[in-house]
């Protein structure tokens, strides 16, 4: 008899327990397949001590292939299930497409950002939910308040250290306490020349901070918020989100170009697309988190809908706490079904929560045992390295050294606005250029523009981008090297509406006649020499083997003007890459006239573009990334 196949797709909270869970139970007498975006499982109660610089990001994100013994690995999205065939069918984070055959399949893809009908706010916010979010969060608020720093506009000072957090929960209230401590840390090295200070924002619709808790506890982390400054508004949200603040229900206005979207989660939409039976988004199980009428199809976590014994007509709330727990019992139900062992009903026992405000401070109820202060700070943290799966030795040495040593404040640039947008269905991923979205999602859909704003736009008009100056694309053509578009144009887009394989004539990203790079004349060189000495430019040279490559430039250079193919796609001749077009198909596409090495004067550019141009496809960077070695840029390799 052949060995089962158990597919777990997703590696959160309830995924990887019931995947640890079945490696033991099991006894590698089955075959078990972890589906994935990532190859860790992150910790998300320790997020915003990743955000407030306290943590590495490594230190919250355990390898699964290091503590998951016996259980195979694979990197991707689910985006479609056949029910009746058996089979997910997923896609790879380089575009590969494939399916996984399965005898049991678990559901635990977790959950994403709740969008609210709020105008301005998929454009303008920024949510919380991944390490890339956490990234993005802990260098913009570096930027902002040193900017703030070097300005002496009372009124810009004000609006970049202003920072508002929307949602009084648990996340929203972590982030809330930490991010005072952090700035009000760099304050104190590089105060302000107006004088004035940071100033966080903590808004919800609810009556009091983190409603879901002991009346107790909420009053103490509110106490805390309001000593280090934080400004908590119970009843309050945002109306609307604008280019430079927000607009409360309360009618005030709030200038701000920080907008923290932490009012909740929603299921995966991957379920929705199943057919089955749902409550509120997630899918309807069993106390035995099995899907009624398909014996061979279990859901935990955050999509599935589980009864709640003890409180008949309830199901089971979407925290880490359940999940973690959804993810034994439904291993132990998956072995039973396979005709070893008997099945368990969910039933939890509530041992308390606890959160981390900073520093010594934390607000806990351990077996309904009411803490604060110092006694609280040290149940919380042994909590956490007691529930952690790996790098508790690494984690406990960070919160030493972040006792004893002053945090580093810099930003590293690594994750862009664009890259994390609130809309995303992946948030633990961040999009990159060429990376396919998810089929049948807004972050994936071929044919749709997306919601990014374009390029040429400034970056000081949204609350939660870079200002103009560092953000690719911001600034006009004539005063950047590489080729790069025009104060409206989106990258890779030539004059005229051209299709992707022509470049337009002495456009920027067009290729001119003898391979020179951008195409751009030779007055807009990076190092002001002549166009005879542009890098890479001039005849086609000769590989190892002797004869002549097709371009000038090396092999890893950008095809001349088409955009670059997506990931997983194939760059060998005649063979189409996926999602790009008809100029994209591996076929170098023929350049267009332009100046030559033997040209006088240059030519003067090419028209200019219209003035509403379509934003970038949804994988694209709103404008190419400024280089000084005078390449052009090839994206994400």
């Amino acid at each position: 008899m052949s060995r089962p196949r158990i597919v777990i797709v997703g590696a959160g909270f309830a995924g990887y327990r019931t995947a640890r869970t079945l490696s033991r139970l099991t006894r590698h007498q089955a075959d078990i397949t972890v589906l994935n975006p990532t190859d860790y499982f992150l910790y998300l109660p320790l997020l915003p001590q990743v955000a407030a610089g306290i943590l590495e990001p490594r230190r919250v994100s355990v390898s699964l292939s290091g503590t998951l013994p016996h259980v195979r690995l694979v990197l991707g999205e689910a985006d479609g299930i056949d029910l009746d065939g058996r089979t997910v069918h997923y896609t790879g984070p380089e575009g590969e497409e494939g399916t996984l055959p399965y005898d049991r399949l678990v559901l635990a893809a977790g959950s994403v950002n709740k969008l609210l009908p709020v105008p301005g706010v998929a454009e303008h916010a920024h949510g919380f939910r991944g390490l890339p979010e956490a990234l993005y969060l802990r260098d913009h608020v570096t930027r902002q308040v040193e900017l703030a720093a070097a300005t002496d506009d009372r009124a810009e000072c004000a609006a970049r250290c202003t920072f508002v957090v929307v949602g009084a929960g648990y996340t929203g209230t972590e982030v809330a306490a930490h991010g005072a401590m952090y700035t009000d840390a760099q304050v104190r090295r590089h105060p302000m020349r107006t004088g004035m200070r940071p100033r966080w924002m903590l808004l919800d619709v609810a009556p009091r901070v983190m409603p879901e808790m002991d009346e107790r506890l909420s009053r103490t982390a509110e106490r805390v918020l309001r000593q280090r400054g934080v400004d908590v508004r119970m009843g309050t949200s945002v109306k609307e989100a604008t280019h430079d603040g927000v607009v409360l229900t309360d009618g005030t206005t709030v200038g701000t170009r920080t907008l923290v979207w932490c009012v909740g989660v929603r299921p995966d939409p991957l379920v929705e697309s199943l057919g089955l039976p749902m409550e509120r988004g997630r899918l309807l199980v069993d106390p035995h988190l099995q899907v009624p009428g398909r014996p061979e199809l279990f859901a935990c976590g955050d999509v599935a809908a589980v009864p709640d014994l003890d409180r008949p007509g309830q199901y089971t709330p979407m925290t880490a706490q359940h999940a973690w727990r959804h993810g034994k019992v439904c291993a132990h139900n998956v072995v039973a079904s396979l005709g070893r062992g008997k099945r368990r009903a969910y039933r939890h026992r509530d041992l308390g929560f606890v959160v981390d405000l900073g520093g010594a401070k934390a607000a806990a109820d351990p077996l309904g045992l009411p803490m604060s202060g110092v006694a609280a700070g040290a149940v919380t943290r042994g909590y956490h390295l007691a529930a952690m799966p790996g790098n508790r030795v690494r984690v406990a040495a960070d919160w030493l050294l972040d006792a004893v040593l002053p945090r580093q404040a810099v930003q590293l640039g690594l994750v862009r606005s664009w890259s994390v947008p609130l809309e995303s269905s992946s948030p633990e991923v961040a999009r990159v250029p060429g990376r396919p979205g998810r089929p049948g999602t807004d972050a994936g859909r071929a044919g749709e523009p997306a919601k990014a704003p374009p390029a040429g736009e400034a970056a000081e008009k949204r609350p939660g981008g870079e200002p103009a100056e560092g953000r690719p694309g911001g600034e006009p053509a004539e005063g950047r090297p590489g080729g790069e578009p025009a104060k409206n144009q989106q990258a890779g887009e030539s004059a005229k509406n051209q299709s992707a394989g022509e470049p337009a004539k002495n456009q920027p990203g067009g290729e001119s006649a003898k391979n020179q790079p951008g195409g751009e004349p030779a007055k807009n060189q990076p190092t002001g020499e002549p166009a005879k000495n542009q890098p890479r430019g001039g005849d086609a040279k000769k590989g190892p083997s002797g004869s002549p490559r097709a371009s000038g430039r090396p092999r890893r250079a950008v095809e001349a003007a088409g955009p670059r193919p997506a990931r997983g796609g194939s760059a060998k001749p005649g063979k189409a890459s996926r999602g790009t077009g008809a100029g994209a198909a591996g076929k170098r596409p023929t350049a267009s006239p332009g100046p030559t090495r033997s040209a006088g004067p240059p030519t003067e550019p090419g028209p200019e573009p219209p003035a509403h141009q379509p934003p970038p496809g949804p994988d694209i960077a709103p404008g190419p990334v400024r280089r000084t070695d005078g390449r052009a840029e090839e994206g994400d390799s």
